[in-house]
């Protein structure tokens, strides 16, 4: 259960921080910047390469929550607000948190004694 839990929270930030830079910084820089400048260019860059990174990083982060959501016994509505979450710019660190919280919460076996005194 920990290396499920791990798995799934390092690709939880991975997906979370490669979306925002996609969305926040690489689409804005694209499309609002006059075209063959350097920052529209780098937009490009950013949105051609990162865009790519990100779905097959995403892919990854569905196959690890699934793992952990069926390890976990997570119900079907909380597994997939979990896996969609991951499609919203800074939505996925609440969906990581609430999901590891759950988890520790679920399982204290699993985590030892100090988990269960980190999620109260």
């Amino acid at each position: 259960m920990t290396g499920a839990l791990t798995r799934y929270r390092i690709m939880a930030t991975i997906v979370g921080v490669l979306l925002i830079v996609l969305i926040l910084v690489g689409v804005p820089l694209k499309y609002l910047l006059e075209e063959g400048s350097g920052g529209q260019e780098l937009g490009e860059f950013i949105t051609t390469y990162l865009g790519v990174a990100h779905g097959w990083l995403y892919m990854i982060f569905l196959l690890t929550a699934f793992v952990l959501s069926r390890k976990a016994g997570w119900e079907l509505g909380f597994t997939i607000v979990t896996l969609l979450c991951g499609t919203v710019p800074v939505l996925s660190f609440w969906a990581e948190h609430r999901a590891t919280q759950r988890t520790r919460a679920e399982h204290p076996e699993a985590f030892g004694p100090a988990a269960t005194t980190a999620v109260g």
